[in-house]
């Protein structure tokens, strides 16, 4: 790998550990996609497109980087995604003992299992999951820790709010006082606040890409029809920050198409957006 860019190509003094809020951890693993593969690139993908981004940004009004955004080196533990796991947990615990808000880069779904029980181990946190799938299954093809399997990993540390789900298996688990589907809030507000409800005060933020409608962001493993738009989310977002704290997030499950940046610049900006809301 060449030497790797700052996220947005911010300037130096802005890019430093010492000056930054956000620490970008890009785990570029791929070891469960079942379908579309390719999630391993999307980190250095991201970041690449990041740098091609306005620093201004409209939606927030702010000039987000100048909140400091340090970008770590990859995390390379590829063997198993238990492995791989308690990798994340150990490199993002060792950023929160420096008052950090990470921002994990998927790789696939799950590269978040580590990060989420990193931070319910300093803290109680909820769990607000966007995505197309409910994540649910309690093993997949042999593995606990399978991309399949993130949502019940992370229901073992932290309560859990799902938005966007569209697919599941049967022998899912979920609660669905706590599940707002895609074909229920689509179009519509009135769902925002009781899901806001549901959130502890202090919560971590994961973001499967496919959680979008394949027309805004198709370049994902698995992406599934009937998806939310961009601005769905966004708004969606922007309430949640405005009562609650986003102590971490993730977006992961980019599969980068050379032919189409779009999916890249829009995965870029959506963190860009998310980092000025952050309080």
């Amino acid at each position: 790998m060449t030497k790797q860019s700052n996220f947005g190509g911010i300037p130096e003094n802005f890019a430093s550990y010492k000056a930054a809020k956000f620490v970008v951890v890009p785990v570029p693993y791929d070891g469960t996609s079942t379908w579309g593969k390719g999630a391993n690139k999307g980190p250095a993908a991201i970041i690449d497109a990041s740098c091609n981004m306005e620093l201004y940004d409209i939606d927030t009004g702010s000039e987000p980087y100048k909140k400091g955004i340090f970008t770590d080196k990859p995390v390379s533990e590829k063997s198993s995604p238990e492995k791989m796991s308690k990798e994340v947990e150990k490199r993002v615990s060792d950023h929160l003992k420096n008052n950090k808000t990470t921002v994990l880069l998927g790789g696939e779904h799950s590269v978040s299992i580590g990060a989420i029980r990193a931070h319910a181990k300093k803290q109680k946190i909820s769990v607000l999951q966007l995505d197309a799938h409910s994540d649910m299954r309690d093993t997949y093809l042999g593995s606990s820790h399978n991309h399949a399997c993130i949502m019940a990993r992370a229901k073992e540390v932290a309560q859990v709010v799902q938005v966007g789900i569209r697919s599941m298996d049967t022998s899912e688990k979920i609660d669905e006082k706590r599940v707002f589907f895609a074909k229920d809030i689509h179009g519509k507000k009135d769902w925002i606040k009781k899901a806001i409800s549901l959130l502890t005060d202090k919560i971590y933020l994961t973001i499967d890409l496919d959680v979008f409608d394949p027309s805004v962001l198709p370049s994902t493993g698995t992406p599934e029809p009937g998806g939310l738009t961009w601005y769905e989310v966004l708004d969606f977002i922007k309430e949640v920050a405005k009562t609650k704290k986003i102590v971490g997030f993730d977006i992961v499950e980019l599969a980068p198409n050379k032919n189409e940046k779009s999916s890249d610049f829009a995965a870029a900006k959506l963190i860009y957006q998310i980092m000025g809301m952050v309080r």
